[in-house]
């Protein structure tokens, strides 16, 4: 995936709202960015810490940039959590992921019930049932999700255990969005209930993956599978 150019660095000042950050550019300007991602993302929003905008103009914005990128120690972080279904069909396609065998025909926010799963993988002989989520956080290699407890995570691993125990084909994949990891592991501490209902349904049958991607300033893609740690 080709990132918006060129990017402006700044460094990060304060968390607006949910979705709003300011953000201090090398000029000195203060500006107002937003922030496609709902997570805490405690490990990059700290007062001071490199962030790096796009530029984006439309009448109907409310801000005039999309924060992109920030840093988290070393690491280069991808913070729009919009990405992962992209993501994870950009690597089907380079043959980078293969879990899923040769993907016919894919499909994005497939309706199932009242709510909406991001992708449906139509194969030559099976479907695919797929919810993706976007992972920023790592401590000590370990990727972890979620980094605040989410209803809907649980309800769409929900929606995954239904269908596999009525023999469908149903995966979550977490997508980190960073380099600077080994294992991935839901987070205990910040939704013990996600982490529970993620080994019930794995027990069930629900394929539960993990990818981390190679982030450079001009470039996100899915790059290796990483193993997963549920016990």
């Amino acid at each position: 995936m080709k990132l918006p150019t060129p990017l402006l660095a700044g460094k990060f000042v304060n968390r607006l709202n949910r979705f709003t950050i300011s953000v201090k550019l090398r000029d000195g300007q203060v500006v107002t960015a937003h922030l496609p991602n709902s997570g805490r993302l405690h490990e990059v929003l700290k007062v001071g810490n490199k962030f790096w905008l796009a530029h984006k103009l439309s009448p109907n914005r409310r801000t005039k940039f999309d924060a992109i990128l920030a840093k988290d120690g070393n690491a280069l972080v991808s913070v729009d959590a919009r990405l992962p279904p992209k993501l994870l069909l950009e690597g089907i396609e380079a043959g980078i992921v293969s879990q899923f065998g040769e993907i016919v025909v894919a499909k994005s926010e497939v309706p199932f019930g009242s709510h909406r799963l991001d992708l449906q993988l139509v194969t030559s002989s099976h479907v695919w049932w797929v919810e993706t989520k976007s992972v920023t956080l790592v401590s000590d290699g370990v990727a972890l999700f979620p980094d605040a407890p989410t209803v809907r995570g649980r309800e769409h691993l929900h929606l995954l255990g239904e269908l596999a125990q009525k023999g469908e084909l149903a995966a979550v994949v977490f997508v980190v969005q960073r380099e600077d990891v080994e294992v991935f592991a839901p987070n205990e501490s910040a939704d013990p209930e996600f982490a529970r209902i993620l080994r019930e349904v794995a027990y069930a049958g629900v394929h539960v993956i993990a990818y981390k991607c190679a982030v450079t300033f001009t470039h996100l893609q899915i790059s290796q599978q990483i193993p997963v740690r549920l016990d």
